[in-house]
């Protein structure tokens, strides 16, 4: 047995075929390089085929076994594993097929199966009824590839341009087809395959469905014979047949016959043309150069046996079935032979050849003129291929100019037979019968022939020989350049034929005479000499011939008949009054008169309708005045189809604008129409009466016909609109109405003889109507009634017809229900598939009205907008609303579908397809009118099914093409493929407007999505897949998969790249969109694998269409960038890391397979690799070539040069005509600019205008020529912007969303700086346009950010490696981790870029900042922030303060080597500088002045410099150059608006922001020395001290007080914003009093007198007893600004000059500050604390912690600074170091009582104006050692924590990340909680470290003032109870100069407080002291310094007080 039988699931009997079709089209008609060793492949394989053409497999038994039992055992399918069971339905369809078409049972399987897979595509049929479709397709394709192959062979007639090497393929295969007998084939499969026969068998097996398909297999069986008859008459033309070959032909032709109407069917009419291009000798006398090449290539010259053969067979006298066509073949052999012995040896062929003239009289006798005038020309066909017409125009040419004889004959024998009639007429005999009308046969093919010219080739030409030659620019120039080749002996022998005929014509031949005329005249050219023949005739020789009249054929003579006529006929007008007003039998005018007026009406139509020229001379003509004439004969009483022709005539003549404007006015005064009723008159008149009365009843409407024509041809050349002035209300109304009423509106109850006449009437009025709405634009003016007085009284005067048709469009009127029942009427005609007559008119009329909607629909809102404002009292309503109304036909509201269901017949009428979509897209911007669509649409199973399958029809034509040049002129081909490219636009830009409205919208019922259900939950699947139909998605998909597996790319990007870039974009719209984004994401990523598909071919670089390529990248790339970041979160890391590779891989990638293993190209691949090593190592990355593809630069057009206009008024009108689209850039309406300037060319007056007409016409051209280019300008840059935003964004989500640890840290250091580079390098090019810098500054700020946070994060790494993490860090921990971090690990180079690469990225950003000089602030906003982040890789990252740094010698750390931290900002700030004052100019103006952002960026970069320029530069440039201190004098512009933020409901927040910039950055400067001094020399505290927000605090709420805080909110609330505004005034206060060295006083002075003069807010804070973060950072800052401040000398060193009064005040703030601070101890020392803390628990947690954190340290901050005020008091205030100042009264009873419980009370412990005790310092110390140990011990918890955090257990790890990221802890990855939790440990350590020094440092002040007071108290102070009276009296006069120094408050009793101790208070002071100050306490301090202070190297202070104390207390007094 064979091997097993496989099934080739595409079908054998079609894929291959289909596959080799698209080849052979790709090669022959596309042209495309690479095809041709395809083609040539293909050809080989398929070379059986076209041998044993269209025979198909035979039936075999051992098949039908096998498929019989194919339902049980199954079939094997190739490409597929196993085996499948068929069902036995399936079975049972492929055994009816094999019958059906005697096919092998396999291969009908496959067509069932094929036919099952395409069914998507054919909704509505059954798998059977598309295996019909698909094997009669396959037929097709193989037929169209024959002809396709032949067409492109070597030959004589033409050639293809294609390359020679494809030529000679297609030539030598098809010579070897040609061999094996093509022909005989052929010629038997045409007579074998009839559609009759083939209908009747497949009726038989219900082989046929729906109409469609009927019509569609018709289309395959009749397209199927024809290509194969094609490719015979293609072969002929370029080579002849062989001798068999022409015989077998000939026999064939003998049994041909005609059609019904008489002609022959287009099979036959190409095989007969094949037979007469055989016997074509023509081609050979036209070149002499290759003459004899073509001689030796002809039979017809070098095989004697072929002529003997031929010869022989036309001479038998066997008749054929149609003698005509005999007779056609036997003139053409006669005129073969005639040319042979014209050109060759004669004596060769002397006896074939000298049978020419008899063969030819044969041909003659058997009628082959009339046989070619009715069944060869007049065939369907004939017309549309050019070389059948060239062919007929040879025979009768080669038969007038080679038989002369033979003519003169015809002529002779006519001349006979007219002299004959002309006698018996005068004998009154009947004429001789059967007379011979050859010569009028003759005459009449000739005008037939001539009269269309479909392809402009004016064949007709060859028949006037001018007499002068034609240089006159007046006849159409583009004719006149043409040399014909033909030599003129033949032109000169047919125009003596064209002349002669005319002379002394017998009447018989008149009308034929004057028909051939006509047909001669068509063209531009010919009309012209046909004129000037008419003319001639008339004038020169017309004396002696024919009598006075001149000739018969002569204008002169036609027109004196005219006017004869009119004269007689007029006589017979009957009055106006007589009742019976009918034709009257007819004295004027017989029958022969009426043909031979029509003739010459006919005659003239023509001429006048081609040459402008002979219009004009005849209208100007003094004698004939045509016009008149003819208007006065339509007055008469003559038959309705003369006046018909005569209306025919004018509409020719009112071509001409100058004509047809007195052509308006003559009809309106003969009232043809009439618009005038006088009252006397009873009867009507006019056109009117002819249609209701006379045409009406014969059924036939000629004249109404011919009325519409002429005034659709009249409104087109010149509109009247004062037409009938003076006798009625000017206007066209009267016109309009007939037409609309009485024309339109009543067409259609109207009887018609001719059933296509009904369509031809609708056509022709539409056509008016539609002309009419086209040019109405609606004014102002039409809206207002105008008056007007006529005859005495006053009417109103008519709209405008466009006015008056909006309205009847906007209503429920009679004509727009016409227009809709029209509409249903055409697609239920449509529908049927069937032929009918008028169907083309029809079609016309539907389109009309679908125009006509789309015209009203555009005008519609103008015209509304107009009417609303107007007083009118017409109410109109939106079409949109008109067409959702009720139908009165169906009772449905299917208006809009009716419109739809022409996109279902797309193919077959691209044109109305083309309106519909129009219709669609205008009526689906409007979002309330979808719902009802989607109801309308959805309603009907089989109707929606249509309409889906219309839509996706449509997207899916293969014909479509787009035009990239609108220039040129098209091909009917190209224009047919224009239109199907612009309906497709027109579906693409509804989806795209619908997908913006709400669902259920049109898009998604269109694209496949769930309309009942929500959108998130459908399911996309292939077409086919669940019954899925094929919907607009999959034929989206379908166009950019085209092409997408090649490596050219997506066919579409290419061929039409506006198609492409909609189609992306709707791709972009479902994937943006969050109800479709989850489903089409889905599908796109596992059906179609299209996001990697395309951008592997990413960028597009198509040079020719930018703007487009440009978009699709952009809608492209922003598709990516949703991609990546939905894969990126749903964890879909292969996805992303696939997608991630192939942009950022700058190693070639391996293409992917489908299922991403290598396939077999891979592995030679690898084997070449490895012969070829490692070449191409590197290709650019694709993310850089898509960058690459953006050109920055733009060409600029030329500024315009104008003589007339004014540039700055052509300037606004363009501005004026600027709109916005909806989605793109603001461009110029061109026509609207056009119509402007032609108004204004329009409104000259004066001779002077006139003349320069031309000059300005040409002047508009130009402005016109510039606006397109403004407009390209425009519109390329947006693109450009789109496409570097898409960028851009996509660049983003990769390095934002991406996650991290698919791109290795080294390797995104390298992308970030590549992008980097490259985006600067062609920013900076010289060329590149300013109008990107904003984006790209935008890029550059994004890629700096993550190149900061990159480096910084390795830096990290680094230095918490955990492979190196024990050594490193335990280094580091001994403090010497610094010198292996700046010597070894970091000597190569800062980062893995390099510290090179960081300079030259560093430079490329300072250069982009230069180059955008003074404007483009925003830009520089965004390269400041860049700088800033660049600036802070520099930076050291948080290091924890692990409290060993001080281990570590002075002498170490100056000598150690620097670290790369500070190598790379000292060589930054090198470049920095390097740029020169240009640069600080540039940032110290955007500080100064500016956007808000702009300023603070500025500010913070100066901050940043100003901290790390070690040379002072900035600063100094800074105060030289004034802008330090612009910004301290703006603080006062800054005042009035912060006031303005501290009401409830603030304004904007900006000025806070840009003052706490700016404060920040004073604070920066004033930290240094110098700049501290520069501050202070300009003012700034002064500037402070005189800003009034800093007294406006708002009261804080008392909720506050217990913490009950509403959730924060991004406004913060007053009490927030008032310390945003004064913490930094604080902050600089203390950063110039601690920096200002040399000039402190004068600091401490400035700063007192701020503190004073806003004393009331002080003393508000001092006092506030609010619970918060905030309060106690405001107390933080406040007593340390005091405790520099506020200190008793300053007064004393001030400059200024006070008196008395002042100075007392002065002191009285001064001591309330000092006791206010006092007060503070009480309320932070002490368990007031636990209290305050308990207060703020009630927050968030991780907010919690944080607020804790700063609320402990904050707390003791105060504890610290009033510590240290304290000691200022005291040292300062003494004179001597025993007389000291004492601050605390001798009891240490609050240190005993704190220690029990007390109540919590809101009053503090003792009233402020009293003393506190020592007992709150002793408490102090015993709290701050506590603290110590607790706060030590988290410290080094934390530090080890820190070590280990990997170890850490995973909820402690939670909890740490929490108290950083409020939420989405879960979210994150490990290893960035790691990250997170470090970033926690290093502050709660540095938090810790802070908090350990302070507890230490007021230990220390704590022991300090303890030591003093003890001392002063135990051994110093005399007690009062004592009579020491020395003491006593000094005492006093220290206590009051002291005193005068702390206050004047009167009810302070200093002396009570100090001088009343007693005895008594001393020693209860003693023994409660050595009871506080036990032996523990002792302990602890001594452990503290050495666990904290001796590291801190102040080495033994705690221990010398602490032995101090000891011994005062040792001290017994005596």
């Amino acid at each position: 047995m064979a091997a097993p039988l496989a099934v080739i699931s595409g079908a054998s009997l079609w894929g291959p075929y289909k596959d080799l079709w698209q080849t052979v089209v790709n090669a022959v008609w596309k042209r495309q390089p690479e095809s041709i060793h395809l083609l040539d492949q293909v050809l080989k394989k398929h070379k059986p085929d076209f041998i044993s053409l269209f025979r198909n497999p035979p039936k075999n038994a051992q098949q039908h076994e096998k498929i019989q039992k194919a339902s049980t055992e199954g079939v094997a399918i190739q490409g597929q594993q196993g085996t499948r069971p068929l069902p036995e339905q399936l079975i049972r369809e492929a055994f009816i097929l094999s019958n059906l078409f005697d096919i092998a049972e396999l291969a009908a399987v496959e067509l069932l199966l094929a036919g099952e897979h395409q069914q998507p595509y054919f909704p509505g049929l059954t798998r059977g009824l598309v295996a019909v479709l698909l094997y009669w397709d396959g037929k097709r394709c193989i037929a169209n590839s024959l002809r396709a192959l032949i067409q492109s062979r070597r030959g004589r007639t033409w050639t293809l341009e294609l390359s020679p090497e494809l030529v000679s393929i297609t030539t030598h295969f098809t010579d070897e087809l040609m061999e094996q007998g093509l022909t005989h084939k052929i010629l038997t499969l045409v007579s074998q395959i009839d559609l009759n026969t083939e209908f009747e068998k497949l009726q038989r097996e219900r082989g046929l469905g729906s109409e469609k398909h009927r019509k569609e297999v018709a289309d395959l069986i009749k397209e199927c014979r024809l290509s194969l008859a094609e490719s015979l008459f293609v072969w002929t033309c370029q080579s002849p047949l062989s001798r068999d070959d022409t015989l077998i032909l000939i026999t064939y032709l003998e049994k041909v016959t005609v059609e019904a109407d008489g002609s022959l069917d287009n099979v036959n009419l190409a095989l007969l043309m094949a037979l007469l291009y055989c016997f074509d000798v023509g081609c050979v006398d036209q070149g002499a150069e290759n003459r004899e090449e073509l001689m030796n290539q002809l039979p017809l010259f070098t095989d004697r046996q072929y002529i003997a053969a031929v010869h022989t067979r036309l001479q038998e006298s066997q008749p054929w079935k149609l003698p005509g066509l005999q007779a056609t073949v036997r003139l053409a052999w006669a005129l073969a032979l005639r040319g042979i012995s014209q050109l060759s040896d004669v004596t060769a062929f002397a006896e074939f050849t000298e049978a020419d003239e008899a063969t030819a009289e044969l041909a003659i006798a058997d009628n082959v003129f009339l046989f070619l005038t009715e069944s060869v020309v007049r065939a369907e066909n004939f017309y549309r291929d050019e070389f059948y017409i060239r062919r007929i125009h040879n025979l009768i040419t080669e038969f007038l100019a080679l038989m002369p004889m033979k003519v003169k004959q015809l002529r002779n024998r006519a001349d006979e037979d007219a002299r004959m009639i002309h006698m018996s007429i005068q004998m009154g005999n009947e004429p001789p019968l059967p007379l011979r009308r050859d010569l009028e046969h003759l005459m009449l093919c000739i005008a037939e022939l001539y009269k269309k010219d479909p392809f402009n080739q004016e064949l007709a030409l060859e028949y006037w020989c001018p007499s002068e030659p034609l240089q006159s620019s007046t006849v159409m120039g583009s004719y006149i350049g043409i040399t014909h080749q033909r030599p003129p002996q033949r032109q000169v022998v047919l125009s003596k034929f064209v002349r002669q005929m005319g002379d002394l014509l017998p009447s018989t031949i008149y009308i034929p005479y004057l028909k051939m005329l006509q047909g001669l005249a068509s063209g531009p050219q010919c009309a012209h000499y046909c004129f000037t023949l008419l003319k001639v005739n008339g004038s020169s020789h017309a004396e002696n011939i024919q009598g006075a009249g001149g000739s018969p054929v002569s204008w002169e003579h036609f027109f004196h008949s005219l006017m004869l006529y009119h004269e007689h006929l007029r006589k017979d007008l009957p009055s106006a009054d007589s009742i019976q007003y009918r034709h009257l039998p007819l004295r004027g005018i017989t029958q022969k008169e009426q043909d031979g007026l029509i003739a010459f009406l006919e005659l003239t139509s023509t001429i006048v309708k081609w040459s402008e020229n002979a219009r004009l001379a005849l209208c100007e003509h003094p004698q004939w005045t045509p016009v008149v004439v003819i208007l006065g004969l339509l007055q008469c009483s003559i038959p309705p189809i003369l006046k018909a022709k005569l209306l025919d005539t004018l509409t020719s003549f009112g071509k001409s604008p100058e004509i047809a404007a007195s052509l308006w006015q003559s009809l309106e005064y003969t009232q043809i129409l009439q618009t005038v009723r006088v009252p006397s008159q009873r009867q009507a008149i006019g056109i009117e009466v002819e249609l209701n009365e006379i045409e009406s009843r014969c059924e036939e409407y000629p004249l109404t016909i011919a009325f519409c024509q002429l005034i659709s041809t009249l409104v087109e050349s010149s509109f009247p609109s004062n037409l009938g002035a003076g006798l009625r209300p000017p206007g066209f109304d009267p016109y309009l109405q007939f037409l609309r009423d009485s024309v339109f509106l009543r067409f259609r109850t109207r009887a018609y003889r001719r059933a296509a006449e009904k369509w031809e009437v609708a056509e022709a009025v539409l056509e008016v109507f539609y002309k009419l709405l086209r040019d109405y634009e609606p004014q102002l003016e039409d809206f207002v009634d105008q008056y007007l007085e006529l005859q005495g009284e006053e009417v109103i005067a008519y709209k405008p017809p466009g006015f008056n048709l909006m309205y009847h469009l906007l209503n429920e009127s009679p004509m727009l229900e016409l227009c809709l029942s029209l509409l249903e009427e055409g697609v239920k005609h449509l529908d049927t598939y069937a032929p009918f007559p008028g169907k083309k008119h029809l079609e016309k009329s539907v389109q009309y009205c679908l125009g006509l909607l789309n015209l009203a629909l555009q005008k519609e809102n103008v015209f509304m907008n107009y009417l609303r404002e107007s007083h009118l009292s017409l109410i109109v309503t939106s079409l949109e609303q008109l067409l959702q109304g009720i139908n009165p036909r169906t009772k449905k509201a299917d208006h809009v579908v009716n419109i739809a269901r022409y996109l279902y017949h797309g193919t077959t009428n691209p044109e109305l397809a083309f309106e519909s979509s129009k219709i669609l897209c205008c009526i689906s911007c409007n979002a309330n009118i979808q719902v009802k669509l989607i109801g309308d649409f959805t309603q009907d199973q089989s109707i929606s099914q249509k309409l889906m399958a219309g839509f996706v029809e449509c997207l899916d034509s293969e014909t479509a093409e787009e035009i990239i040049n609108p220039m040129e002129e098209l091909e009917p081909e190209k224009k047919r493929g224009q239109i199907y490219h612009e309906t497709r636009i027109n579906i693409l830009n509804i989806l795209i407007t619908s997908l913006e409205c709400s669902p259920p919208n049109l898009a998604l019922y269109l694209l496949g999505y769930e309309l009942k259900k929500p959108v998130s939950t459908t399911n996309l699947q292939d077409a086919g897949v669940l019954g899925c139909p094929r919907t607009c998605l999959h034929a989206i998909l379908n166009i950019l998969e085209k092409g997408s597996k090649t490596r050219y790319g997506p066919t579409a990007v290419q061929e039409s790249p506006h198609l492409a870039e909609l189609c992306y974009q709707v791709i972009y719209q479902l994937c943006a969109c969050s109800d479709t984004s989850g489903p089409t994401m889905r599908y796109l990523r596992t059906s179609q694998d299209f996001l990697f598909s395309q951008l592997q071919h990413l960028p597009f670089s198509v040079k020719e269409h930018e703007i487009p390529a440009l978009n699709q990248m952009s809608w492209l790339m922003k598709t990516a960038s949703i991609e990546l970041r939905v894969t990126s979160l749903n964890r879909q890391r292969s996805h992303t890391h696939r997608l991630l590779h192939l942009l950022l891989d700058d190693v070639p990638v391996k293409h992917y397979l489908a299922d991403g293993e290598v396939g077999m190209e891979d592995e030679s691949r690898s084997v070449n690799g490895f012969l070829h090593f490692d070449t191409a190592s590197k290709v650019r990355r694709k993310i850089l070539s898509i960058l690459d593809s953006i050109d920055f630069s733009q060409e600029i057009p030329e500024p315009l040069q104008l003589d007339f206009f004014d540039r700055a008024q052509i300037e606004q009108v363009i501005a004026n005509c600027e709109n916005k689209s909806a989605r793109g850039p603001v461009i110029c309406n061109v026509k609207h600019v056009h119509k402007v300037l032609i108004a204004e060319v329009n409104a000259l007056q004066g001779m002077a205008a006139l003349g320069q007409r031309p000059l300005l016409m040409e002047e508009i051209n130009t402005i016109l020529q510039y606006v397109v280019e403004r407009n390209k300008l425009l519109q390329c840059l947006y693109a450009k912007r789109h496409a570097l935003e898409s960028w851009r964004q996509l660049v983003e989500i990769i390095l934002t969303a991406c996650p991290q640890d698919l791109i290795q840290p080294e390797e995104r250091q390298l992308i970030i700086r590549d992008l980097l580079q490259d985006v600067h390098d062609k920013i900076l090019d010289d060329d590149a346009a300013q109008e990107l810098m904003p984006v790209v500054a935008g890029a550059v700020f994004a890629l700096t950010a993550h190149l900061s946070q990159s480096v910084r994060t390795e830096q990290k790494q680094l230095l918490a490696d955990p492979v190196s993490r024990h050594s490193q860090f335990v280094l580091m921990l001994d403090g010497s981790f610094t010198p292996s971090l700046g010597s070894e690990g970091m000597a190569v180079g800062f980062a893995s870029i390099g510290d090179s690469s960081l300079h030259i990225i560093l430079k490329k950003i300072l250069d982009f900042i230069l180059k955008t000089g003074g404007g483009f602030q925003r830009v520089r906003t965004h390269l400041y922030g860049s700088l800033l982040y660049y600036l802070q890789i520099a930076q050291r990252p948080d290091e924890p303060d692990t409290l060993d740094a001080a281990k570590k010698t002075m002498w170490e750390r100056l000598t150690a080597p620097e670290d790369a931290f500070s190598k790379l900002q000292r060589e930054n700030m090198a470049i920095i500088e390097s740029y020169g004052s240009t640069l600080m100019e540039v940032v110290c103006r955007d500080a100064c002045d500016g956007h808000e952002i702009g300023r603070m960026l500025a500010l913070a970069l100066l901050d940043r410099i100003v901290s790390v320029d070690k040379q002072q530069q900035w600063l100094v440039y800074l105060s030289n150059s004034g802008y330090l201190k612009v910004l301290v004098d703006s603080l006062a512009d800054d005042d009035l608006k912060l006031q303005s933020l501290l009401t409830p409901q603030p304004p904007l927040l900006k000025a806070l922001y840009t003052y706490e910039s700016k404060m920040a950055f004073l604070t920066k400067v004033a930290k240094l020395q110098q700049g501290a001094l520069e501050l202070l020399r300009s003012g700034v505290i002064v500037r402070l001290a005189q800003c009034r927000v800093y007294d406006m605090r708002p009261e804080t709420d008392q909720q506050g007080l217990f913490g009950m805080r509403e959730s924060p909110v991004f406004i913060p609330a007053p009490v927030e914003r008032y310390r945003q505004i004064l913490l930094p005034a604080l902050q600089l206060c203390q950063v110039i009093l601690t920096s200002s060295m040399t000039q402190h006083v004068q600091a401490a002075g400035q700063v007192l007198q701020f503190l004073i003069s806003h004393s009331d807010t002080i003393q508000a804070i001092l006092r506030c007893q609010e619970v918060s973060a905030g309060s106690f950072q405001e107390l933080a800052l406040l007593t340390g600004v005091i405790s520099k401040a506020a200190l008793p000398g300053v007064l004393g060193d001030l400059d200024i000059d006070i008196n008395e009064g002042m100075q007392i005040e002065l002191q009285g703030h001064i001591g309330r500050f000092q006791r206010q601070c006092l007060g503070l101890l009480t309320r932070f020392s002490g368990s007031d604390r636990l209290r305050q803390f308990k207060l703020q628990d009630d927050h968030a947690e991780g907010d919690r912690v944080n607020k804790r954190d700063e609320m402990e340290l904050a707390m003791q901050q105060i504890c610290a600074n009033v510590m240290q005020y304290c000691l200022s008091l005291m040292v300062k205030n003494a004179p001597a170091f025993e007389h000291t100042i004492c601050l605390f009264t001798p009891s240490l009873s609050e240190s005993t009582n704190r220690d029990g419980p007390r109540q919590d009370t809101q009053t503090p412990a003792i009233q402020y104006w009293r003393l506190p005790g020592l007992g709150i310092i002793v408490y102090l110390l015993k709290q701050s050692a506590n603290d110590f140990f607790s706060y030590y011990d988290s410290h080094r918890q934390s530090v080890s924590k820190l070590q280990n955090v990997e170890q850490l257990p995973p909820d402690e790890i939670k909890e740490l990340c929490q108290s950083v990221l409020l939420a989405g802890v879960d979210k994150i990855s490990t290893a960035q909680k790691y990250i997170v939790a470090r970033r926690r440990l290093v502050k709660l350590i540095n938090n810790r470290a802070k908090l350990l020094s302070l507890c230490c440092y007021i230990i220390e002040m704590c022991l300090f003032i303890l030591w003093r007071h003890l001392e002063h108290y135990l051994l110093y102070c005399t007690p009062a109870d004592s009579q020491d009276s020395l003491l006593a009296s000094r005492l006093p006069l220290k206590s009051r100069k002291i005193q005068g120094s702390f206050s004047s408050d009167p009810n302070l009793d200093f002396r009570s407080g100090l001088s009343g101790v007693s005895q008594h208070d001393i020693d209860q002071l003693q023994i409660e002291a050595t009871n506080s100050f036990g032996e523990s306490l002792q302990k602890k301090l001594l452990d503290i310094e050495s666990l904290y202070s001796k590291v801190r190297s102040r080495y033994t202070f705690i221990q010398a007080l602490v032995r101090r104390i000891r011994g005062l207390l040792r001290i017994s007094r005596t």
